[in-house]
């Protein structure tokens, strides 16, 4: 089935222009994007009048069955925790995201999640999960996650993950700010540890991706060939050295920390997440900024679900960038291609290019003039069909 989306501003990200063009989309995919294309007289078309058209939005660390909002009380089964779930992945649609990475979810919901997004059981991003992260007993994370001591332990709850059907396997490489009695500094999983999880992992094709906070943690999984970095606190010159030559990522969830000092405990956020967030919040902004001028390969994700971070907030992520030093137009590149390429699939998705997946974003101001524009989603589309409007 033909679409033609028409009078759109079109962000090409590759070459980082926008043109007034229109898209035609055909089966989900697009087609042809151009001025006067040839089409058929009675096609279905959408009129964009004048808005700006960005690629579907990426956002490489949710969790998708977290809620936000730390004075609600938290689900007590597994079908009310799925339900929360599908209400977030309709809040990623309506932010113009398309693609998200759920980096620790409870009992293993995102992979049922994801199957059935695939599956067009339900509606929502496309998905690449991780199952239940792999912490040290007692270590970060561990209500949730997989507790396993000693190389031979991690590799069995490595290979329990695999077995389960995820994507990316998460570990926790230090302590971190929402899990009591830990600190972010501290290393947790040793590099032998992560050495064995990443060992299996990439046997079977999978990544890795660790929660670090610390930079002899961050040192460590680096050592242990982890894929990517999340939040990347205290990276120092040796360190930032040490991603480049390895190709490795950095996701830098600016969102995380922002949000936790700005509404604080008055907002109902636990004193100990605010008091360690009043630690690291500098170190952790200039971290993301001193990577990024040094050329470390960033993509976008908010670490949605902690206090305060909704899951509708990706584009906040992209205005504390463009605050950190990134332009618009760089910013937009990390919720984009380059979060495409962090996952994998640059070549179905992640620009508007003719023979990729038809995924936008459509705003209704321009946001490589000004990023804020990009707060206010009019229209999202997924495989060609219209899945939120405002």
């Amino acid at each position: 089935m033909k679409k033609l989306f028409k009078n759109g501003k079109v962000l090409d990200i590759i070459a980082k222009q926008v043109k007034e063009a229109d898209i035609l989309v055909e089966d989900g995919m697009i087609a042809a994007v151009g001025k006067d294309l040839d089409v058929p007289k009675n096609i279905k078309t959408v009129d964009l009048k004048g808005m700006t058209v960005l690629p579907g939005l990426f956002n490489c660390h949710v969790h998708i069955t977290s809620e936000p909002d730390p004075r609600k009380d938290k689900p007590k089964s597994d079908a009310a925790l799925t339900i929360q779930a599908m209400n977030n992945l309709a809040l990623h649609l309506s932010s113009g995201v398309t693609y998200i990475r759920d980096v620790g979810s409870a009992n293993f919901i995102d992979i049922e999640l994801r199957d059935a997004v695939a599956s067009g059981q339900i509606q929502g991003p496309d998905m690449q999960v991780s199952g239940r992260c792999i912490c040290m007993t007692g270590g970060h994370g561990w209500a949730t996650g997989r507790q396993a001591d000693g190389p031979d332990e991690c590799r069995k709850a490595a290979r329990e993950m695999l077995r389960a059907g995820a994507d990316w396997i998460k570990v926790m490489a230090t302590g971190g700010v929402m899990t009591k009695g830990v600190e972010p500094g501290a290393e947790q999983l040793t590099t032998a540890e992560m050495a064995a999880i990443v060992e299996e992992a990439h046997k079977k094709g999978a990544l890795t991706c660790t929660h670090a906070q610390g930079n002899t943690g961050i040192k460590n999984a680096l050592a242990a060939g982890i894929d990517c970095i999340e939040h990347g606190i205290y990276l120092d010159d040796e360190a930032i050295d040490t991603m480049l030559k390895q190709g490795s990522w950095l996701v830098p969830t600016l969102c995380a920390p922002h949000f936790i000092l700005k509404y604080g405990i008055a907002g109902g956020v636990p004193e100990y997440a605010v008091r360690k967030t009043e630690i690291v919040h500098d170190h952790h902004f200039a971290s993301f900024q001193k990577a990024y001028k040094a050329g470390v390969k960033c993509a976008c994700g908010t670490d949605a679900g902690t206090p305060y971070n909704p899951h509708n907030g990706t584009p906040n992520e992209l205005v504390l960038m463009v605050k950190s030093g990134l332009t618009p137009m760089e910013a937009i590149e990390t919720a984009t291609i380059n979060s495409a390429r962090l996952m994998g699939v640059e070549k179905s998705l992640g620009s508007i290019e003719v023979g990729k997946k038809a995924h936008f974003a459509i705003f209704r101001k321009d946001p490589t003039e000004d990023i804020d524009n990009i707060t206010v989603c009019q229209m999202t589309v997924k495989n060609g069909e219209i899945v939120y409007k405002k």
